[in-house]
């Protein structure tokens, strides 16, 4: 069966760190890019980075450049999101994604085909 499981998220405080991870099983990870979006409450779902089947990462929002990273760990099945300086608009739930095709990234939410259950991050004092 395949799956997508998030964890890692919390309550933090502003300028803090979390690490979110997306566990991946039921099918070949090193096939396929991985996408991290996030939905805020009143707010359309929006992606945040992407990491493809090679390694290579995209940022889709300005708004975590400089900030926020991605990295795959192929033989644990796994996808990390990495954010640092943690502000009060990063709250959001936040989901991992399998890209409906291999290799490749999207920025869309309409190029992934299996998401997990998303994983609440919130950034108050």
């Amino acid at each position: 069966q395949l799956q997508l499981v998030e964890s890692g998220g919390g309550l933090v405080q502003p300028g803090g760190s979390l690490r979110l991870s997306c566990a991946a099983s039921g099918f070949t990870l090193d096939n396929y890019a991985i996408g991290w979006f996030r939905q805020a409450p009143g707010k359309e779902r929006e992606g945040v980075l992407c990491i493809n089947s090679s390694g290579r990462s995209t940022t889709y929002a300005d708004s975590v450049k400089g900030r926020f990273t991605i990295a795959r760990d192929n033989a644990k099945k796994m996808v990390y999101l990495q954010m640092n300086s943690l502000k009060p608009e990063d709250t959001a739930v936040y989901y991992c994604a399998r890209r409906s095709t291999l290799y490749y990234c999207s920025g869309s939410v309409y190029g992934y085909d299996y998401w997990g259950q998303g994983t609440q991050v919130a950034v108050s004092s």
